[in-house]
């Protein structure tokens, strides 16, 4: 398989992609048994930090006035679920995740999808014939704390192609609905094997307003190659996380700020032009929080 991307013809847009993980995110409702006490200190809390930054800054109410026109132009188009997973939820899974001592986790990203095929505990992701990429065989172990595999745990993986689309977030390309999008049980020692491609970098879109943030600062749009996972079983705590590549672009300056050394990939040459990489996962116990000194 050719290891270069051939850019589309067709772009698709912060609005439209936005749009899609909206819609998705609204189709899963959510609730919060958060109490009206632990709300009222939370919301007390960011408003004191907002305000200590504009007095600090001397913020102006033009300044303000454009930042309320911003805050608009994001609701209307459909960008919040896009800009909130880039730029905030790597600090929420941080705090979440400090307590336990399993696999690190790391940001769920806009473009998750459930449900998707399961291909067993060895298989290849649906993909297009002509899928564009080196092939990579991603394989490993799921065991929990004290060393064992656990047979039947769930291992969803998801990733964009080598243009950096996401199926069901393509906005009209016409990738197929479960492209690159697949769930694994693990087998009798808690094993995995997943034949798929290897993604490339990407840019987030950014011709709407998420795009205007981030040239306010100067920075830039760029998130590295990375590959998607959930990886669960019965009593065990959910792990998301995201795995990169050694030496790729952007790993040391993502947007999304979401890169951790723990979760780095180092895939080795294999037969064929196949590329192979082993990574395991460890998970807590449901009911278990080990704090790490």
């Amino acid at each position: 398989m050719s290891t270069t991307a051939v850019p589309t013809t067709a772009v698709p847009t912060a609005s439209g992609s936005g749009s899609a993980a909206t819609d998705k995110f609204k189709g899963h409702r959510v609730s919060s048994d958060t109490s009206p006490e632990r709300a009222a200190a939370i919301y007390k809390d960011v408003l004191t930090k907002l305000s200590e930054v504009i007095y600090q800054h001397e913020v102006t109410y033009d300044e303000y006035r454009v930042l309320k026109q911003w805050l608009i132009n994001v609701g209307e188009g459909g960008e919040w679920p896009l800009w909130l997973d880039v730029f905030l939820e790597h600090f929420v899974e941080d705090s979440n995740s400090r307590i336990f001592t399993g696999t690190k986790g790391s940001i769920e990203g806009p473009y998750y999808v459930p449900d998707a095929p399961n291909l067993g505990a060895k298989g290849t992701m649906p993909m297009r014939e002509d899928e564009k990429g080196t092939l990579l065989v991603f394989k490993g172990q799921v065991r929990d704390l004290d060393g064992a595999g656990i047979e039947g745990a769930t291992v969803e993986l998801w990733h964009a192609d080598s243009d950096g689309y996401y199926s069901q977030f393509d906005d009209g390309l016409g990738i197929p609905e479960w492209n690159l999008r697949g769930t694994f049980s693990t087998d009798v020692e808690g094993g995995f094997e997943i034949t798929t491609i290897q993604p490339a970098p990407y840019q987030i879109p950014h011709d709407g307003p998420t795009g205007e943030f981030i040239a306010s600062y100067d920075g830039h749009p760029w998130r590295p190659a990375h590959l998607h996972l959930k990886v669960t079983a019965p009593g065990k705590r959910l792990i998301t996380t995201q795995l990169y590549f050694q030496g790729g672009e952007w790993v040391e300056d993502d947007v999304a700020g979401a890169v951790k050394p723990e979760l780095i990939l180092a895939p080795e040459p294999g037969a064929d032009g196949v590329d192979e990489v082993v990574y395991d996962f460890v998970l807590d116990p449901v009911s278990e929080a080990r704090y790490v000194a």
